[in-house]
């Protein structure tokens, strides 16, 4: 695995981690619809681009004409 690709899993572990930490402290309720499911969302596909290389962000923006690295 690669620098960056490392970087999308503690990331995206990160992430989680805090969501579920702060759930287990009583200081936000995962269990009901919130914004919040959103940042799990995010941390999810982070912690899963790591390995798979696919990210949706990337798709998306390749399709809007957004350049990769190192193109000219």
């Amino acid at each position: 695995m690669t620098v960056n690709s490392w970087v999308r899993v503690i990331a995206g572990l990160f992430i989680m981690l805090s969501l579920t930490l702060a759930h287990v402290n009583g200081q936000i309720n995962i269990s009901q619809m919130s914004w919040l499911w959103f940042t799990a969302f995010v941390g999810a596909n982070l912690f899963q681009s790591g390995f798979s290389k696919f990210c949706p962000m990337d798709t998306i923006l390749k399709k809007v004409g957004v350049k990769e690295a190192g193109s000219a």
